[in-house]
């Protein structure tokens, strides 16, 4: 899986470089977009989607995490394990790598956003999504870290949930016009990658 999505990263941000025409994946998504908000028309669903997007900045993603993450510690030191302390550090860890990732390559890319207008000297650029990415790995890394701690059957429930909370936020993004599609599904692959490393790197420990 990781290499698989590391592959997907590579192609899409290859093409984000050279203006390839994988970016007319974009345009189509966007023209469908805005058919559906024409036919809609529904202020109260456009809300919605502004809502889904907010979800992915770092408040309320990052105190998700750190919350999730001692919720994980407390549970595993009622039950005896020996470095109970574990899912803090690698809270920790997941929080610093989204900056880490995301912000020089928005830099590097420099891409102008879905509205057109070019970038201000203060501005990074929109490429990869960083609200994915952060809602991605936050709720992800706590999901996996909690998950540890419970029955087989409410992890399934926790990762399910987990799961379309990010494909909400996302979609929100793209309907609000905030990023493109590629954009979205980039930060996506990235936080795969980072969520199975984060993921193998505590069950080794």
């Amino acid at each position: 899986m990781p290499l698989t999505l590391l592959v997907a990263l590579a192609a899409i941000s290859w093409q984000v470089a050279v203006h390839g025409p994988l970016l007319g994946l974009d345009t189509t998504a966007q023209r469908a977009v805005h058919g559906l908000h024409h036919r809609l028309h529904s202020p109260a669903l456009d809300r919605f989607g502004v809502l889904l997007a907010d979800l992915g900045g770092s408040v309320p993603a990052i105190p998700a995490l750190l919350g999730l993450a001692g919720l994980a510690a407390w549970r595993e030191w009622r039950t005896g394990v020996r470095r109970w302390w574990l899912p803090l550090p690698t809270a920790a860890l997941a929080a610093v790598l989204i900056p880490a990732l995301v912000v020089p390559a928005k830099s590097w890319f420099a891409r102008p956003g879905p509205l057109g207008l070019p970038l201000t000297p203060d501005q990074w650029g929109w490429y990869p999504s960083g609200h994915t990415a952060t809602s991605a790995i936050a709720y992800g890394a706590g999901a996996l870290l909690l998950g540890r701690t419970v029955a087989v059957a409410a992890r399934r429930w926790l990762h399910t949930a987990t799961a379309l909370l990010c494909l909400g936020v996302g979609t929100g993004l793209v309907w609000s016009d905030f990023h493109w599609l590629l954009d979205v599904t980039a930060s996506w692959c990235l936080a795969g990658v980072v969520l199975w490393s984060l993921n193998r790197w505590a069950g080794r420990r």
